[in-house]
């Protein structure tokens, strides 16, 4: 007798809407949860080649709680592509100027660095505030946040 591995099918993966509220949750400890949904891993359906992921809403990203000295300490590198444009910026200059942009790049670092892993990160949204526009899709809060 042959056991046959089960692999999705794009065609018929469902996806759901899933809300992070990032309201004094750890950056590591939200980013790792939204990866997770992101990637699918917490569906029974999960398949490594296959995006079978949801969709993740992240609110309050402005309040999201940063441990130990890395508001002070931690570095935000990016380039202009000029001669002489490497541009760094704090954690916490990067909470209070583009804290939306702070959440996605910890949650987009934890994915695939892959073209699977762009498809995945297209289906995150980070907000600073508490108002998202997905009301139509009826996502629903994450149990686990």
């Amino acid at each position: 007798m042959t056991t046959r591995s089960f692999q999705a099918n794009p065609r018929e993966i469902q996806r759901a809407w899933h809300v992070l509220d990032a309201k004094g949750v750890a950056l590591g400890r939200l980013a790792t949860r939204a990866a997770t949904l992101l990637r699918g891993k917490h569906k029974p359906t999960f398949t490594p080649h296959v995006d079978t992921g949801d969709h993740v809403i992240v609110i309050n990203a402005k309040e999201v709680r940063l441990t130990g000295k890395k508001l002070r300490d931690k570095t935000y590198y990016h380039h202009t592509g000029y001669p002489g444009g490497l541009k760094a910026a704090s954690a916490g200059r990067v909470l209070e100027q583009q804290p939306a942009k702070l959440v996605a790049r910890a949650i987009r670092g934890m994915l695939p660095k892959s073209i699977l892993g762009k498809k995945m990160g297209q289906k995150l949204r980070v907000y600073a505030g508490m108002d998202h526009p997905h009301g139509a899709q009826r996502p629903e809060p994450w149990p686990h946040a």
